[in-house]
């Protein structure tokens, strides 16, 4: 293999000294431009290890705008042709992912990998440049009746595509590779699963702190967290219907619900007036990452009977906290929890809140569980996440 004068990483993966054959690498940065969930999580943290694993001239973001976070990385602001515009179209974003796939034909961007840490399609095959791209789940193609129509249509039909056109896969899980292997027909060969983590701020706090943040919520009883948006699929009806029964016996816990308000939102809290749960169930809202590893480390236990997950960041940040898990032993969690928490059929009602109740009275099983999470946590870390995608984009540019 022919090497360039471009070429100037040499990483040390497993304590050993490996010359990592990287010339320029462009990496997608539009999530950045909005809150801080899952995606743009993900895309920050790996740019971020990125920027301490390469040198300063191989690595280089793709947005459409300027973003506030990194300010030292070399930047191609590839700005949206539809304007002012692009704001009155709810699908812009996607128009320009395709238009960035037609700039970077046209023209002569110094950059030999393109990695897209969002599978919005992009569906012109790239000329110049080798293309990798990360699926997180196939949510809006398996429950199709969760999202818009536009948005179904467009992940079903031209998400292929542009799978078939990347040189490489990245999934956050076995449980979406094998999504991808039987909705899609991919290769398996082609899938990398790459494991995401917890951000360092999610650990263990002292206690004035948690206090703090408790006291800013309005919590001033023991409870039970939820973390994630108020969609269907995250089964929060279940939770809510589990925690009822949970409260005919007397224990004294609130359940705090954070998240911003998705599609149906509107029947769960329907759900909480049939049940007359209103004094018992706290709605925080979207809580900023500077205040979620507080609630983490107050709450008793976190619960998570999530019905489908690419990954499922929210059980791994309250293992790393010391927060005993239950979730569902349905798609990826079981990745990520292992035997470190509960987990249990999704429309269980009755054994999701025996469980939560066998947790919130044994003192015993809960400590066990919190040891067991906060090692649980160490195995994953977005250092590995970002030196084992260094190994996939070092395969690409080998190809």
């Amino acid at each position: 293999m022919q090497v360039s004068n471009k070429m100037s990483l040499i990483a040390c993966l497993n304590n050993n000294k490996y010359l990592v054959i990287i010339v320029k690498l462009g990496v997608i940065s539009a999530t950045l431009n909005e809150d801080f969930t899952g995606v743009p999580n993900y895309t920050y943290n790996l740019i971020s290890e990125l920027d301490n694993l390469m040198g300063k001239d191989s690595l280089h973001m793709i947005n459409y705008q300027d973003d506030p976070f990194f300010k030292n990385i070399h930047k191609f602001i590839i700005k949206n042709p539809l304007g002012y515009l692009s704001k009155l179209f709810p699908l812009s974003s996607y128009f320009w992912y395709t238009y960035l796939g037609m700039k970077l034909n046209a023209q002569n961007f110094d950059l030999d990998i393109v990695h897209n840490p969002y599978q919005v399609p992009t569906l012109f095959k790239f000329k110049k440049q080798k293309y990798v791209v990360t699926v997180h789940d196939l949510m809006q193609v398996m429950f199709p009746e969760m999202v818009k129509p536009s948005v179904y249509f467009i992940q079903k039909f031209f998400l292929p595509k542009t799978l078939k056109y990347a040189d490489a896969i990245i999934t956050d899980s076995y449980s979406t590779k094998n999504d991808l292997i039987t909705l899609f027909k991919i290769p398996e060969h082609k899938i990398n699963v790459i494991y995401l983590a917890a951000n360092n701020e999610y650990k263990l706090l002292d206690s004035k702190e948690v206090g703090q943040v408790k006291k800013r919520y309005g919590i001033d009883s023991p409870f039970i967290l939820y973390v994630g948006s108020l969609k269907p699929l995250k089964n929060i009806s279940t939770l809510i219907k589990s925690f009822y029964h949970l409260k005919k016996k007397n224990l004294p816990h609130k359940l705090v619900i954070t998240g911003k308000r998705r599609l149906k939102y509107k029947e769960i809290f329907r759900l909480i007036d049939e049940l007359n749960l209103q004094n018992d169930i706290i709605f925080t809202g979207y809580v900023d990452k500077t205040d979620l590893p507080a609630l983490y480390n107050a709450a008793e236990l976190f619960v998570s009977p999530s019905i489908y997950e690419g990954f499922g960041l929210p059980p791994l940040e309250a293992m790393a906290c010391g927060c005993p898990v239950i979730t569902s032993n349905t798609s990826s969690l079981p990745e990520v929890v292992g035997d470190a928490g509960i987990m249990v059929d999704p429309y269980d009602v009755d054994g999701l809140a025996d469980s939560m109740y066998e947790v919130l009275t044994n003192d015993r099983l809960k400590n066990d569980m919190s040891k067991k999470g906060l090692n649980r946590a160490k195995m994953f870390s977005w250092e590995k996440c970002a030196r084992e995608t260094l190994k996939v984009y070092e395969e690409v540019f080998e190809k």
